[in-house]
């Protein structure tokens, strides 16, 4: 029996082909983060015939039973990455979607210390630093420059 047949058990998850097509596609990636379209879209890439309502459900059942995490970076689309039990924070590019995880030891610290003097004893937290990525930026910096050069503002 392979490792992610006994995850799934082990978590009270029917081994499934398409089950076991997600979770190796989160294992083979840790640290990314998807959309249920985008495990969709990756997953009929390879030739999956899997459909995105089995793939919305495979990815709630995953989060519900802790293999997963689940994040609402922008609202209404939901993110989904490996559980790995380990607290970080997300960087979000608003212009193509990238999210990076970080984690900084000064922020944690602070953001207890504000809980604190307001009265709050912190259980858990979330937080997204919205910007632009290396690469979003040089695109927008050469968009500027490609329009000004031409009298475009």
């Amino acid at each position: 029996m392979s490792s992610q047949a006994d995850i799934l058990k082990s978590n009270g998850l029917k081994v499934t082909l398409p089950r076991l097509k997600v979770l190796e596609m989160f294992e083979k990636n840790p640290g990314q983060h998807y959309s249920a379209e985008e495990v969709f879209g990756r997953l009929m890439e390879q030739g999956d015939e899997i459909g995105i309502a089995t793939v919305y459900r495979i990815l709630m059942q995953f989060a519900d039973a802790g293999l997963l995490r689940k994040s609402n970076f922008d609202g209404d689309k939901a993110w989904f990455e490996l559980e790995d039990g380990q607290h970080h924070d997300h960087l979000l590019c608003v212009e193509c979607g990238k999210v990076v995880e970080f984690f900084n030891d000064s922020i944690e610290k602070q953001q207890h210390a504000v809980a604190k003097a307001h009265g709050f004893e912190l259980l858990e937290h979330s937080m997204v630093l919205y910007g632009l990525c290396a690469k979003c930026k040089k695109d927008r910096k050469s968009t500027r420059l490609n329009s000004s050069h031409l009298g475009i503002s």
